[in-house]
């Protein structure tokens, strides 16, 4: 099911709950690094408890073991959605599969590929990775569906061409969803409009809806816009 994630870009969990209180419904929600290493997995096990759909974005990044046996833990913690980093390496990402399937087999694994604060000049001379980003993240979402993963994080920029090498049903979720033009540290950027038409499966929207005047009204103006406002997230 197509879904839009709110980043919860909080700093503690008394913020996220006030800011949750001004939705009429229960949004999924993506709870980040920040959040996650301030408030912990009891946090993200009340949201779960209180019907909240959680993607936990954590981008799991370690020697394959280590992999395994977080994603064990996060296991425990019933989220719909959580996440490694393809830079990991195929062995990695099996490995954190394997781990979260020891606990449930219901939570989705989905990788990471290239985040979309970078662009081409940077992966080229900073991370010194050859050749044109767009064909790096198919590379890396193709390794990651090797390694049995559901899906991938990538700009909507590649997420056609993914789908048009590794099927419609396998996942692709985009950050950096913007209504028109911004100014911020996303680089690779697009609207709730040009992801349902390049087939995108969930979006993540965060500073957009958190930071507007009335969050409810954006919310409901970018599920319009991602043709979703009239369907329930569960």
């Amino acid at each position: 099911m197509r879904n839009l994630y709110l980043a919860l870009d909080v700093e503690t969990r008394d913020e996220a709950f006030h800011l949750l209180k001004r939705f009429s419904n229960r949004p999924a929600v993506k709870v980040g690094m920040e959040l996650f290493y301030r408030e912990g997995a009891r946090f993200v096990e009340e949201l779960v408890d209180e019907g909240y759909p959680v993607f936990l974005d954590v981008k799991v990044h370690d020697i394959p073991e280590t992999a395994r046996r977080t994603m064990r833990q996060i296991g425990k913690l019933g989220v719909a959605v959580t996440n490694v980093h393809t830079l990991g390496g195929e062995k990695m990402m099996r490995y954190a599969l394997d781990g979260l399937r020891q606990e449930n087999d219901t939570t989705r694994l989905i990788g990471v590929t290239q985040l979309t604060s970078t662009d081409e000049r940077m992966m080229q001379t900073e991370l010194g990775i050859a050749g044109r980003l767009d064909q790096a993240v198919l590379r890396q979402a193709t390794l990651a569906k090797q390694a049995g993963l559901d899906g991938v994080v990538a700009s909507v920029q590649e997420a056609k061409a993914i789908h048009q090498k590794l099927g419609d049903t396998f996942m692709t979720v985009t950050p950096g969803i913007r209504l028109g033009a911004t100014e911020d540290d996303q680089v690779r950027i697009a609207t709730p409009h040009e992801a349902r038409l390049a087939g995108v499966h969930s979006i993540v929207v965060g500073r957009p809806i958190t930071r507007a005047a009335d969050p409810m009204a954006m919310y409901d103006q970018f599920m319009k816009e991602w043709g979703l406002m009239n369907e329930t997230n569960r």
